[in-house]
């Protein structure tokens, strides 16, 4: 089988060195760059098969980095390094294209886990835009053309937030749990102690149900929460 080989953006040379050494015990190949500007650079002329990224990086950071990467490589994972407890990070970095994240200090055992589920994911056949559009009271969900809309408006959505939705939307008239949409909507394993699934949620109602009724999104206290028109 063909090594993987995987890009490590992170200025930390004790953490880039452990990476390195960690995926080397693994059966991966890597490179390193110590900055946002290489970093890029390698991602964008090198064939890497998932980019380890790092956020405070010197002269670019992560979150720029993914975001370039993702305008010229749509399809290549990218697992962002966060720092404990910055929620703020996990959004903004999922919103500039990241697939997953992990706080450091990390268990490589996790980290591991992570890498080869995204890579799982990679490997598996794109499957075509299908011309559908999903209905719920007066919202439209149009899946080839990625774009929300209700009573007639266009609603400005993120790419995750657009996932977000068309979840909620396809289990209309169910209690999903916050554990059910983190795997779903991310593939993230579900960590109680963060709040980016409320996030979401919100950044969803502010858009979604703020200036309309009726209002399609609900909480349903200590279960999670369900999209349906009454």
């Amino acid at each position: 089988m063909e090594k993987k080989n995987i890009l490590v953006i992170e200025d930390d040379r004790r953490i880039s060195d452990n990476l390195v050494k960690g995926l080397s015990k693994k059966g991966f190949l890597s490179d390193v760059a110590f900055d946002g500007h290489n970093g890029l650079k390698k991602a964008l002329s090198l064939p890497f098969d998932l980019i380890i990224l790092d956020i405070n990086l010197p002269q670019m950071n992560g979150f720029d980095v993914c975001f370039a990467v993702r305008g010229y490589k749509p399809s290549i994972p990218i697992l962002m390094l966060t720092a404990m407890g910055e929620v703020e990070d996990k959004v903004e970095g999922l919103d500039n294209g990241a697939d997953d994240y992990i706080v450091k200090p990390f268990d490589f055992r996790e980290l591991f886990a992570r890498i080869n589920a995204l890579l799982r994911r990679a490997s598996r056949t794109p499957i075509q835009p299908i011309k559908e559009v999903l209905r719920v009271a007066d919202l439209e969900i149009h899946l080839d053309k990625k774009i929300a809309v209700r009573s007639g408006k266009i609603i400005d959505l993120t790419a995750r937030e657009f996932t977000l939705l068309e979840y909620l939307v396809r289990n209309r008239g169910r209690v999903l749990s916050k554990m059910d949409i983190a795997e779903n909507v991310w593939d993230l394993n579900f960590d109680s102690g963060t709040n980016i699934i409320e996030v979401y949620i919100n950044y969803l109602r502010k858009k979604i149900d703020k200036d309309f009724e009726p209002k399609l999104i609900h909480t349903k206290l200590g279960l999670g929460y369900i999209l349906r028109e009454k």
